[in-house]
């Protein structure tokens, strides 16, 4: 080996031995996604799809989302910090709406979808039950992919978004109840829970699902008694299983439950009902026998409701007093916590949107990700949802032979 000074010397001036980086290979994208997110026009909707923090993940992995100016505002947050992020801000909805990708939280309206010129995948809520014929045979003739997150499964099969949403329903409805309830309310004046000494707030819990289930965790957290009811019995088991503790459960029958009722200072309404109409099991009735000051907060109402006497509210005049009795009927819950509801959409869809950029795009997430795929009801034009074939008399396919190979 060649050891003379001189020329160790010029090695090490040129750097050639001085300690260096390892460069390690960086795999190649497969897909920049072009996401556009348009600020919501539905009636005091507050949510907002993705929040910055997902917006700057998803840009440092070389996606591109456009954001409406607005979009965030009624979760608190500003354009500066979309911009921040990385997002890039757009005046109106016509440049978000050309987006390959359209992000939503509510379904689209008839002047949003004109805005899309079409061979677009549209990601946002379906409300079933009040879907407009006219908008979905506009997807349709636009070729549009469709995707309804509030149908998408996780790995373990249960419906992601509807649970989280249920959550924040369930725990929210306490807050409210315990609002409504106190003396600044026009309530009876007493407090949500219970302290050593003075009889506990009696609540009843009508529903044991995921809305139900959490109502319990929360009133039970606060100290209150509670009673829960369902018309099915495997569902009341599952909420005492889930909860860890023994609480007084029983099936809907029309004495018991109204005799519950009348001795309650809150009830909850938060059955659910698969098809159609949630089943009104509470009669004006037994609505007259509660005590006066009492509050019923129905977040069944977008269904229906569970009680006779519930008529739908919003959130500038949530409330009314019938038989005196206050009621609580605004169907969107979720909006009254908009930025804590935008996190919980954001969390769920941060890895399904790096996920479907990995894997190359829409179509390929569809064919690889079957919970993914339970959510699209249209698909390049065709509608593949059995249930909206069936309401508006219109042909459909099973998704799963129109995509070979899965």
């Amino acid at each position: 080996m060649n050891t003379d000074p001189e020329l160790l010397k010029k090695l090490i001036q040129k750097g050639n031995l001085l300690p260096q980086e390892e460069m390690l290979e960086v795999a190649r994208k497969k897909g920049s996604l072009n996401i556009g997110i348009p600020k919501e026009t539905s009636f005091q909707e507050r949510r907002v799809a993705l929040v910055p923090e997902t917006v700057s993940l998803l840009v440092a992995n070389g996606h591109h989302v456009k954001i409406e100016t607005q979009a965030g505002i009624g979760a608190n947050f500003s354009d500066q910090e979309y911009s921040e992020a990385g997002a890039e801000i757009c005046q109106g909805p016509a440049e978000i709406y050309e987006c390959n990708i359209v992000f939503k939280v509510t379904p689209p309206s008839d002047e949003e979808v004109d805005l899309m010129p079409g061979h677009q995948t549209l990601i946002s809520a379906l409300q079933i039950s009040i879907q407009p014929k006219e908008v979905l045979s506009k997807l349709i003739r636009k070729k549009i992919t469709a995707i309804a997150w509030d149908y998408i499964r996780d790995e373990d099969g249960v419906f992601s978004l509807v649970r989280t949403v249920g959550e924040i329903a369930g725990n929210t409805s306490i807050l409210i109840a315990g609002e409504l309830i106190s003396s600044f309310s026009s309530g009876k004046g007493m407090m949500l829970g219970g302290i050593a000494g003075v009889q506990p707030t009696e609540v009843v819990i009508i529903g044991a699902g995921t809305v139900g289930e959490f109502a319990t965790r929360a009133a039970l957290g606060l100290g209150a008694s509670v009673k829960v009811f369902d018309n099915r019995l495997s569902k009341l088991r599952r909420l005492q299983n889930d909860i860890g503790k023994r609480v007084y459960t029983s099936i809907i029958q029309p004495k018991v439950l109204a005799k519950a009722i009348k001795r309650a200072d809150i009830v909850i309404g938060a059955l659910r009902s698969n098809v159609g109409k949630t089943p009104c099991v509470v009669t004006e009735m037994m609505i007259q026998d509660m005590k006066s000051g009492s509050v019923i907060v129905d977040v069944s109402i977008d269904q229906g409701g569970c009680f006779e006497t519930s008529q739908i509210t919003n959130h500038d005049d949530p409330t009314f007093i019938k038989h005196g009795v206050t009621h609580y009927c605004v169907p969107n819950i979720a909006s009254r916590v908009s930025r804590t509801a935008s996190f919980a959409i954001s969390n769920i869809f941060s890895p399904l949107l790096l996920e479907m950029g990995e894997c190359g795009g829409v179509v390929e997430l569809i064919r690889s990700n079957k919970g993914f795929r339970n959510g699209v009801y249209i698909y390049k034009g065709i509608l593949t949802n059995e249930v909206l074939g069936k309401v508006f008399d219109l042909n459909y396919k099973d998704i799963n032979l129109i995509l070979p190979g899965i």
